[in-house]
């Protein structure tokens, strides 16, 4: 067989197994739902972050959130560690045994992205490298004998440059990154999350012990400055799960970040609710939510509890809230 055709040949192969693998392999016949909290986002929003978070907790009732330590809250200053707010999050879900998945690393959920201190600034690369392991470690280590934190998540979409204000990807690096927080924490599993649709997941799939993408169908186009409405099927998520499964056997696949808000280039709060509307109303949510549980793919974390109780609270908007909620007391 000539080296081209033998090339085609495996590659059709591996599409053929990768295909049966997903459309064979087990799926989750009950979905767990969690959330993804950030609390600088809740008050970016003009809410106070710890009523908004009491609130998720007791009226919604989540089994699952997902919490960040950003850089910059918890090391302002330099070699000066401030756990009082992560840990305010972490003791009021340990109260109500909801289980904690903890991201660490500079690139974390909501913009700009990458959290930086301002005193990195003019830090040379080996020492803003030390200076982020050294964070890590304090993270790890102040929370390892928590048995609230289930798992950790090491970056957010580390592989995904094309959207926030981050440095590009040293991979070198961040394998350092695993390495470390594997070596503190040998027990609980890494989640490494990636983009749902703008990747196909060999890179991310290949490092951690749960593979974590996103799920979106309506967002805004910089590119070409319109709302633009993803026709992606559900079975393009499950092939790609088919492939990575393929290549990694048995690895566990969640949804980290499901579209349950608006995406606006402007801001939640320099936007009109009509034209938030146009990339998340109650038809939209019931219809991402339910394309996402045709995956199969569980835990499913949904992104937009902080929008839903801004909408409650002051929009006169309560609908998502009270959909979210049904969702979790079912």
């Amino acid at each position: 067989m000539k080296p081209i055709k033998k090339v085609i040949f495996i590659f059709i192969v591996i599409v053929i197994l990768a295909w049966l693998i997903s459309l064979f392999a087990p799926r989750s016949n009950r979905i767990e739902y969690g959330v993804t909290f950030s609390y600088p986002y809740a008050e970016s929003l003009g809410l106070d972050w710890q009523k908004t978070y009491l609130a998720i907790l007791d009226e919604l009732k989540p089994g699952r959130i997902r919490l960040s330590a950003y850089w910059d809250k918890v090391e302002g200053e330099r070699n000066k560690f401030d756990f009082s707010q992560l840990d305010f999050q972490i003791n009021e879900a340990q109260k109500r045994n909801v289980k904690v998945v903890l991201g660490v690393g500079r690139r974390l959920p909501r913009w700009p992205e990458c959290h930086d201190p301002v005193w990195i600034k003019d830090l040379s690369k080996d020492v803003l490298n030390t200076s982020q392991l050294s964070y890590v470690e304090q993270v790890v280590n102040h929370y390892v004998n928590n048995k609230t934190v289930v798992a950790w998540q090491v970056e957010n979409e580390p592989f995904l440059s094309s959207f926030g204000i981050c440095p590009p990807l040293d991979l070198n690096f961040y394998d350092t990154e695993i390495a470390l927080v594997k070596k503190l924490d040998p027990v609980r599993p890494i989640i490494i999350t990636d983009s749902g649709e703008l990747s196909f997941w060999i890179h991310s799939g290949a490092r951690g012990d749960i593979f974590g993408t996103t799920f979106y169908r309506y967002v805004y186009s910089d590119k070409f400055k319109r709302y633009w409405t993803n026709h992606i099927p559900v079975l393009y998520y499950r092939f790609k799960a088919g492939l990575l499964r393929l290549l990694h056997p048995g690895k566990p696949i969640a949804i980290m970040e499901l579209e349950t808000e608006p995406w606006t280039p402007r801001g939640i709060v320099n936007t009109a609710l009509d034209e938030q509307f146009k990339t998340m109303g109650m038809d939209k949510f019931s219809e991402i939510t339910g394309l996402a549980a045709d995956t199969g793919f569980s835990p499913q974390y949904l992104w937009g509890a902080e929008w839903w109780y801004w909408m409650k609270t002051t929009q006169d908007h309560p609908e998502f809230w009270e959909r979210a909620k049904g969702m979790f007391n079912n």
